[in-house]
């Protein structure tokens, strides 16, 4: 039992210049419930882990701006009628994973049908930001619940009281808030070593060995992280799946996923692994239906 993935689908800038991460988030969405054939108005729930938005803006909610862009049930229920809850988590590249973890609670509750996680990330403006790392890009992933022997295992978790490996801080100049970032120089062994920590733990729930992973996906797409992800783990750097943009952010656990959601024979057992800033990891076994 647990939550399957019915599609995931990505949405890059088509144009050159500034992308709004509201625009990418609607793309990908439209694009998965169209491509699925599911109806906006059937989803429950739309929770939406990007981080980086137009003007640094922190209010109001992007899901509620995704929820109402794509037409999922966007006014006000009333009584005995269809409504979708939306709301915004903020956990960097562990975003997607902790999304999933969220949705998973809901649909095991069956208090909701049909959910529906969305990532994108794009540099906020102008003069807004220095030196953006990450490219403009948006994910989004169709789940529901099935009582079958497939779907989302529980997540493990892993926090380490290191001093932070990434932060990004917003802080007002020249009259306008500014987002700056700092990076450790060992952030990739150190977000590697969690996510292994993560990832042991998750076999060891489901009694199982790496021997028995078809496919690590996983986050961020970093070839140092990769490659230190691959050494902890003691498995062929091939077996570690990542988006090719290695500057994706928030939306690198889909963009990894993606190109194998729709190629991985039934029952293949994929091990979903993030790590980001804190540092955070998380690790959750995933059966292909």
């Amino acid at each position: 039992m647990g939550t399957v993935i019915d599609r995931v689908d990505l949405a890059h800038p088509r144009l050159r210049g500034r992308h709004s991460a509201l625009h990418l988030a609607v793309s990908a969405a439209k694009d998965c419930l169209h491509r699925a054939g599911c109806d906006p108005g059937e989803l429950d729930l739309v929770v939406n882990a990007g981080i980086y938005r137009d003007r640094n803006l922190g209010e109001p909610a992007l899901a509620a701006l995704i929820q109402d862009d794509i037409g999922a049930n966007p006014e006000d229920p009333h009584a005995g009628a269809h409504g979708t809850f939306s709301f915004d988590i903020a956990n960097g590249s562990c975003g997607v994973l902790t999304a999933l973890h969220i949705v998973d609670g809901f649909l095991r509750t069956h208090s909701v049908r049909r959910a529906l996680v969305v990532a994108s990330d794009a540099d906020p403006g102008h003069g807004m930001s220095e030196h953006f790392p990450f490219s403009a890009a948006g994910a989004a992933l169709l789940c529901r619940w099935t009582d079958d022997d497939c779907g989302l295992s529980r997540v493990s978790w892993v926090n380490t009281d290191e001093p932070e490996a990434f932060s990004a801080t917003v802080g007002f100049a020249d009259a306008r808030n500014v987002l700056r970032f700092h990076q450790s120089d060992t952030a990739d062994e150190r977000f590697a070593a969690a996510a292994a920590s993560a990832a042991k733990a998750c076999l060891a729930a489901q009694s199982l060995q790496l021997a028995d992973i078809h496919l690590i996906v996983a986050a961020p797409a970093r070839p140092g992280y990769r490659a230190a992800l691959s050494e902890a783990l003691g498995v062929p750097i091939e077996k570690v799946c990542v988006a090719d943009d290695q500057r994706t952010h928030t939306a690198a656990l889909a963009a990894a996923f993606e190109p194998w959601a729709g190629k991985l024979p039934a029952g293949a057992r994929v091990l979903f692994v993030a790590a980001g800033a804190g540092v955070t990891a998380g690790a959750a076994l995933y059966r292909q239906p």
